[in-house]
């Protein structure tokens, strides 16, 4: 896939990706500021700030505009908060490329934050918040992440707390874009039916006076761990949540793509290991999968299940067993080429929208600091090996490693931690 790359002189990063007989655009702004760069003062506010972004500019001075401004043009459109970046898209039919730019340019650098606005929409946060607190299917990874980072800004959660979204005040939201919010931060992607040179003349026109500044990094996080840790959150809830898994690999390690092979062999569909032994054979899950998380300097491996709550000592014995299992060098040949199939199947399938592919650009570039094409990231699966895959599992998977989260109705703590022992 071929993409052009261009840098306007504040640093602003601009990479055009044409896809052929593609007949819509999106355009994505990223920014590489997100939950891992808040305090535990304003934890919140990143996801905060790419709520308000829709409430109102200096162009256009309500929500109800730039609503119907996109939507009076067929177009697809919103905004998501990660710990390490935010991101602003829109899709539509390419002709309205100048619009798109126009309309995302001017809330990235004219938003409003009216007190006003603020004020009504910590109510929204608020209840997004307890939304995901009733929803442990969600719920049970950020606990997780908890588990492993603790307190601090790696380890609280993208959406903040209730206590504290209630004191963020518009000066808050002034000094954080001033902080994070600059040109050579954000990566700028347009793909689909785009032209680079036109689309090269409008990002000028619309960002190229936005000043350069320089942003402060993050707090790195150590990725130690010498015994099991455990973290059990009781809830009265009819289906018992868990996360186990472990420590692992960071963005740029290249080990993380033996990982994927490996993650996708234990929990990556329904001909999966967890998937047969968990739910096939002992009716233990609804659901069970494995994945892997990347930030740019650590990483974690997990496997995520909804169980019965009063079969969950099975599950979670059955889970330790076959990731004990996969180290002892009995992967088979076919299990390695479905794993790199079903990745590259899924990439590929990617590929068709133009969204899915102007994040996989933006993403690599924004925190790995290169692209990383979709062929690339092709070769790499492919280059995978059945040796390197054991390898992953011999390093990462022992009892003293194990990290295990739970929602559900318990609160003796003392029956897990034999589990893990």
């Amino acid at each position: 896939m071929t993409y052009h790359k261009n840098l306007l002189s504040n640093g602003l990063r601009v990479i055009t990706v044409p896809i052929a007989q593609s007949e819509s655009v999106t355009a994505l702004f990223l920014v590489g500021a997100g939950s891992r760069y808040e305090t535990r003062k304003n934890n919140g506010i990143s996801h905060f700030l790419e709520h308000m972004a829709f409430k109102g500019t200096k162009k256009r001075p309500t929500a109800q505009i730039i609503a119907s401004t996109i939507e009076g043009i067929g177009a697809e459109f919103n905004a998501y908060t990660s710990k390490d970046h935010t991101g602003y898209y829109i899709k539509a039919a390419k002709k309205h490329l100048p619009l798109l730019i126009d309309v995302l340019s001017d809330m990235l650098l004219n938003s409003k934050y009216d007190t006003v606005e603020i004020e009504k929409e910590k109510g929204v946060i608020i209840e997004e918040i307890r939304m995901y607190e009733d929803m442990p299917m969600r719920k049970i990874g950020d606990l997780y992440e908890n588990l492993l980072y603790g307190d601090t800004p790696l380890g609280r959660d993208i959406a903040g707390t209730e206590e504290v979204i209630r004191q963020i005040t518009r000066e808050d939201f002034v000094t954080y874009v001033e902080n994070y919010y600059a040109p050579g931060n954000t990566v700028v992607v347009l793909a689909g039916a785009v032209e680079e040179m036109s689309a090269g003349k409008l990002l000028e026109e619309k960002l190229g006076k936005w000043k350069k500044k320089g942003v402060p990094a993050f707090e790195k996080h150590p990725n130690n761990q010498s015994k099991p840790e455990l973290l059990l959150h009781h809830k009265d809830t009819e289906q018992a949540h868990l996360s186990l898994g472990v420590r692992s690999y960071c963005l740029t390690d290249k080990r993380r793509y033996s990982l994927g092979v490996l993650s996708n062999i234990l929990g990556g569909g329904m001909s999966s290991r967890l998937f047969t032994e968990v739910r096939e054979k002992r009716g233990l899950a609804y659901y069970v999968r494995a994945s892997g998380e990347y930030y740019q300097d650590v990483g974690n491996f997990l496997v995520q299940a909804g169980v019965d709550v009063s079969r969950i000592d099975d599950a979670i014995k059955v889970i330790i067993e076959e990731l004990l299992k996969i180290t002892d060098g009995k992967i088979k040949d076919e299990e390695l080429i479905r794993s790199k199939e079903h990745l590259k199947g899924h990439l590929i399938l990617d590929l068709e929208d133009s969204k899915q592919v102007a994040g996989i650009f933006a993403n690599s570039e924004l925190l790995e600091g290169k692209i990383r094409t979709p062929d690339d990231v092709l070769n790499e699966i492919e280059k995978v090996s059945l040796s390197e895959v054991q390898k992953i599992a011999c390093d990462l998977f022992s009892k003293n490693r194990l990290n295990l989260a739970v929602i559900g109705p318990y609160k003796e703590k003392a029956k897990f931690e034999k589990l893990l022992k």
